[in-house]
């Protein structure tokens, strides 16, 4: 059996369908490079099926990416296959990942059809996907749940049909890590041509046991990890990547296995996923929160200062977290923003490096310290995003407990300079009521965030909105050194995305109907 594990991320499609996680064409293609730079070795980029956009998005991914393969999710049907397809064979090592439900209460609910029309279906499918790719995966969705004999059998017939990787999904998040550990040594074991395939994993996180369930097949024998940066998927989220590497890289006097990762990208990659869809990093989460490797107790510090090892496990640095921080200021010249960004991963033009060296001149006349965060805030707010049909010239706001909330706003609003000004229940409030007005839209406001990016008074605030209107909800962030500022960004920024998803519903924004296995 190999020793090497190989890495299946599935952040842009499983992760993707997490609520307020979509991201638009460019956002998906900059993480897909990122991942590639992290060292993954197969990228699902979406379900081509669902939209005519995130066929598009599929497909840009697959041109995109070099040094890794790119599947495209597909039902077991041949309009899906024939989608799939479609989007990644321009890319260098496309793959095809087909699935089917394989559990009882799956094929009676929600098929519709018995264990021999199951058995028909994946014989036919898997055929088919091959006949168009030499590389297919197949997925029995539920596999958790299904009867073990049944299951081989489907395992079976998939492999004969052509099928190279054979995933076995956790897909409710049900069992628990012995029991599936056994389930995946039952399957190698007892499936005749077993051999023939890689046994891969995907597992749900909703008894919280995604990763432990992930090692255990791991250890059981299984060779591909299907994982998610932060964990970031549908209800309680999947297995964490940055978690099972580090697992495997610490333990690796009891895991005796290897993967291509290059651990020095796990929090670059989590931090620009979290910049992207405007959800924090838990300070509490395991590898990469900001209480990780911080250390409040005199016991713990004690030992730190005599012996690191005392209290921690792996170092920052070994995730990429500098315990250093980088500051640029305003006397920081062109060419040193230039060499961090390079490091960092960002390959921005000319005409791109320009703009976001203005910005972060601006910022460091409005900051005491500019942090390498507030740097990738700006790179995301002025470089990786949607052209706005609604753009914030002015913004003066008032508020105290002597004064009516008032906001006065100048904007762009279709091509057409507008200004207004409102009044609210606080400034926050009278900003969203006056942009409202402006562009003549009344959307429900149903979640504000505030998270700051750096430390200090004068930290970036970085604002998360999520809006509904017309039966479409839209998620937008932005982020600036005047909270209210980035307030008011951040709700333009979701109104930008619903009239794109209203005016083209088949834009790259990557909004579609979940199907995961």
């Amino acid at each position: 059996m190999s020793d090497r594990i190989y890495i299946f991320d599935t952040t842009l499609r499983d992760g993707e369908q997490s609520p307020g996680a979509t991201m638009n064409m460019r956002e998906k293609v900059r993480l897909a490079r990122q991942l590639e730079r992290l060292g993954v070795d197969i990228i699902e980029a979406g379900f081509p099926a669902a939209s005519q956009g995130d066929f598009e998005s599929v497909a840009k991914i697959a041109e995109a990416v070099k040094d890794c393969s790119v599947a495209g999710l597909c039902r077991s049907v041949k309009s899906d296959i024939d989608a799939a397809w479609g989007a990644i064979k321009g890319g260098v090592s496309p793959r095809i990942h087909t699935f089917i439900a394989t559990s009882d209460i799956h094929m009676k609910y929600k098929l519709g059809k018995n264990r021999d029309q199951v058995l028909e279906m994946t014989k036919e499918a898997v055929s088919y996907a091959a006949g168009l790719c030499p590389d297919v995966e197949f997925s029995a969705e539920d596999a958790s749940r299904s009867e073990p004999v049944f299951l081989a059998q489907v395992v079976q017939t998939a492999i004969a049909a052509g099928a190279r990787t054979i995933n076995i999904p956790d897909t409710v998040g049900y069992a628990q890590p012995q029991e599936y550990g056994e389930l995946i040594r039952y399957l190698i074991d007892n499936v005749p041509n077993s051999q023939e395939a890689i046994f891969s994993v995907h597992c749900h996180n909703d008894l919280g046991l995604g990763v432990a369930n992930t090692l255990a097949a791991i250890k059981a024998g299984a060779r591909q990890a299907e994982v998610t940066l932060s964990g970031i998927g549908e209800r309680a989220g999947n297995a964490a990547m940055e978690e099972v590497i580090m697992a495997l890289n610490v333990r690796r006097d009891y895991y005796n296995l290897e993967t291509r990762v290059d651990t020095q990208q796990i929090y670059p990659s989590c931090r620009l996923l979290s910049m992207i869809i405007g959800q924090p990093i838990p300070p509490y989460k395991a590898i990469t929160g900001a209480n990780a490797f911080a250390h409040e107790s005199g016991i713990h510090q004690d030992g730190m200062l005599k012996n690191r090892q005392t209290y921690e496990i792996m170092t920052p640095d070994s995730i990429g977290k500098s315990s250093s921080d980088i500051v640029i200021g305003k006397h920081s010249g062109r060419h040193a923003l230039k060499s961090k960004l390079d490091e960092l991963g960002y390959k921005l033009t000319e005409e791109q490096l320009t703009q976001v060296f203005q910005a972060v001149k601006n910022l460091a006349d409005k900051k005491k310290q500019v942090f390498i965060e507030d740097v990738e805030a700006v790179v995301l707010e002025e470089v990786y995003r949607i052209p706005d049909r609604f753009k914030l010239k002015y913004l003066s706001s008032m508020s105290g407990n002597m004064a009516i909330p008032t906001a006065a706003l100048r904007m762009e609003v279709r091509g057409e300079e507008k200004q207004l000004s409102d009044f609210g229940v606080g400034p926050i409030d009278a900003v969203f009521n006056t942009i409202d007005r402006l562009v003549e839209r009344h959307p429900k406001l149903l979640r504000y965030s505030v998270n700051a990016i750096t430390g200090g008074t004068d930290a970036q605030g970085e604002v998360t909105v999520k809006l509904e209107e017309n039966a479409m909800t839209s998620v937008g962030r932005a982020s600036d050194p005047d909270i209210i500022v980035a307030s008011a960004k951040a709700y333009i920024n979701a109104l930008n995305r619903l009239a794109k998803k209203e005016g083209d519903p088949r834009s790259d924004v990557g909004y579609y109907d979940s199907v995961t296995p």
